[in-house]
């Protein structure tokens, strides 16, 4: 019975989600950058690692549809090798902010007073900094490099999901559910994994969407200053940072990847703003 009524409110989600233009748009942008990222291995362009002298900072031309950088090196390769990568922080950063901020959350939220003065308050010291300010702090301390800048930013998006799933849990602690679960002898633990977190999971994932976004403009932004992907790797931030130097002779090696950094912020950002209203039966916009 409940696998028919979870399947058909699925059903009823994806149907709003899809009368949504820009949010299919959105689905669109990410399943084609997605696309690229797990054929790169398959697909038989130039090297992405070594360069061609006699081909150094051409202008996109055939055989070179982006033209090359400072090394010679093909960079519609590295924009597609890239795409592997700053997809990847995106993933793994969230999943590092979820993995701590929901349970502190939802703790926070459950047991209330003494509990959730102490929580919010640490709280409240991480949001004092600016995401992208505490970001190139943590990196400063653990060191720069492309793993350290994913473990970074996912601990910038640590209280954003503190909060969220605070106060739902505040609102959904007082339902009739959850007095039933404690009514048949349900462990604080039980009641709150097993029946509240999972009914936080609309939020969580239209916050994970977004948040997926920021990770990856901030994670590129990271590396446009020195302290993530070191080179060679060709994550677009740090494609970015070396183009700035050839702006005049080459603009194309920054302005490729700032517009893939751009399509897929916007496409997450479009897609979550989507799922919001989905997942929203009362919005009239669904």
């Amino acid at each position: 019975m409940w696998e028919r009524i979870i399947s058909r409110q699925t059903r009823d989600v994806w149907k709003r989600l899809f009368r949504r233009k820009s949010a299919v748009l959105g689905l669109a942008i990410i399943v084609g950058f997605l696309i690229l990222a797990v054929l790169a291995p398959y697909l038989n362009l130039h090297s992405h690692i070594r360069g061609d002298f006699r081909m150094v900072l051409q202008a996109p031309q055939a055989g070179h549809w982006l033209g090359t950088d400072e090394m010679g090196r093909d960079l519609l390769s590295r924009m597609i090798w890239g795409s592997r990568i700053s997809l990847t922080i995106g993933v793994i950063s969230v999943i590092i902010g979820a993995a701590v901020g929901v349970p502190v959350g939802a703790i926070s939220g459950y047991y209330g007073g003494k509990v959730d003065i102490i929580v919010q308050r640490f709280i409240d010291i991480m949001l004092a900094f600016p995401g992208i300010l505490l970001a190139i702090i943590l990196v400063s301390v653990l060191g720069v490099g492309l793993n350290n800048v994913m473990i970074a930013v996912g601990v910038v998006s640590i209280p954003k999901y503190a909060r969220l799933v605070r106060g739902t849990v505040l609102q959904l602690k007082e339902r009739d559910f959850v007095s039933a679960a404690k009514a048949i002898g349900r462990s604080d633990a039980a009641v709150v994994f097993r029946h509240i977190v999972p009914n936080c999971m609309g939020p969580i994932l239209v916050q994970s969407t977004l948040l997926i976004a920021s990770s990856i403009l901030w994670a590129a932004g990271l590396s446009f200053l020195g302290l993530g992907a070191q080179p060679p790797t060709p994550e677009w931030g740090t494609i970015l940072s070396r183009g700035r130097d050839y702006l005049m002779v080459a603009p194309h090696i920054s302005t490729f990847p700032g517009i893939a950094i751009m399509l897929v912020v916007l496409g997450f950002n479009l897609l979550g703003d989507g799922l919001r209203d989905a997942l929203d039966p009362l919005d009239p916009r669904t």
